[in-house]
């Protein structure tokens, strides 16, 4: 058995591997801190890294999960040691009338980015369909709203089920701080879920919704506006990140695609393993040569009840098509 810096390897390839187990999960929870799927893979990474760093001085008062949540809960509110929090296009105007030029783009670290399904959720059906609920763009873009510490906390007990005791301990406070601060936490989140899209959960073995998306993209890829107008809530929110604008209401919606929105005609969606628990597309336009199409969107749906409630797509291409292991081009 070999030593490195007076560990033996094997005992750093078990803990190694005992962080490992805990990736999915603890990316979940720096995601909806932080609400950026690459800033999420940088917080667990230095998690570990801080982790593997002090190891020795892990004294076992606490399960290694509850110890790697600490570790990346200090992680994320270093990061978020700023004024900036990540928003929607929703979040920061009202609606743009269909023929609005489109403003100028705004940097990637003002949006709330989609993170893939395999980034956040196990093997575990159960746990999957528990977590889908707090990884919908709109809650994430809720806890946007509240100051780092409280959504460290609600997250922690709301989401994680974590104990006043034991969130308190992670966060170096008093159980009573802890409950202090979930309660006004509670009552920014109401405030600002009222104005947020309402979505069900997007279950894949539902046939009525795996139909609703299957008529979407039919009607979205061969273009037809009357068809798709059909598919969208009265309120249906299109958005693009990284522009401000945003449309709302399927006449708008069509009008939009129809003039600014004419380059998505002859678009093809490729269906992906799904995006914050929710239907999405690597979305291809035109490349202007024959049969070939290049990359325009990572397209996430959120749904309501037999209609589509939101159209979102997050234009920046060249970060999230690898991210979400797509080719640049298709044929």
């Amino acid at each position: 058995m070999s030593e490195t810096g007076g560990r033996s390897t094997t005992i750093t390839d078990d803990v190694l591997r005992s962080f490992e187990g805990h990736r999915r999960e603890l990316c979940a929870y720096a995601y909806r801190m932080l609400g950026s799927s690459f800033e999420a893979e940088d917080a667990v990474q230095e998690t570990f890294t801080r982790a593997w760093k002090s190891y020795d001085s892990f004294e076992g008062r606490s399960s290694v999960r509850s110890w790697l949540y600490k570790i990346t809960t200090n992680v994320c509110l270093d990061m978020l040691d700023g004024p900036q929090r990540r928003a929607r296009p929703m979040d920061l105007s009202g609606p743009s009338t269909p023929d609005s030029p489109l403003p100028a783009p705004e940097p990637d670290y003002v949006w709330v980015e989609p993170i893939p399904n395999a980034l956040a959720f196990g093997a575990d059906p159960a746990e999957a369909a528990t977590a889908k609920d707090t990884l919908r763009l709109a809650f994430v873009s809720a806890v946007q709203h509240l100051p780092a510490t409280q959504r460290a906390i609600l997250i922690m007990r709301e989401v994680l089920r974590f104990s006043a005791n034991e969130t308190a301990e992670m966060l170096n406070v008093s159980p009573a701080s802890v409950n202090s601060a979930l309660q006004r936490a509670r009552a920014t989140m109401t405030k600002a879920q009222e104005v947020a899209t309402v979505s069900d959960a997007y279950d894949e073995t539902d046939e009525q919704q795996r139909k609703l998306i299957d008529d979407f993209v039919t009607a979205f890829e061969s273009y037809d506006m009357d068809a798709l107008t059909q598919l969208l809530k009265a309120d249906v929110a299109l958005s693009m990140p990284p522009f401000s604008l945003w449309i709302s209401g399927p006449e708008n919606v069509a009008a939009f695609m129809l003039g600014t929105g004419q380059a998505c005609r002859d678009s093809r969606m490729v269906p992906l393993a799904g995006a914050n628990g929710l239907p999405a597309f690597g979305h291809y336009k035109p490349s202007g040569e024959p049969g070939l199409w290049t990359p325009w969107s990572i397209t996430v749906l959120e749904l309501d009840g037999d209609r589509v409630a939101g159209l979102n797509f997050f234009l920046d291409t060249d970060r999230l098509f690898p991210l979400f292991g797509l080719p640049l081009e298709l044929r």
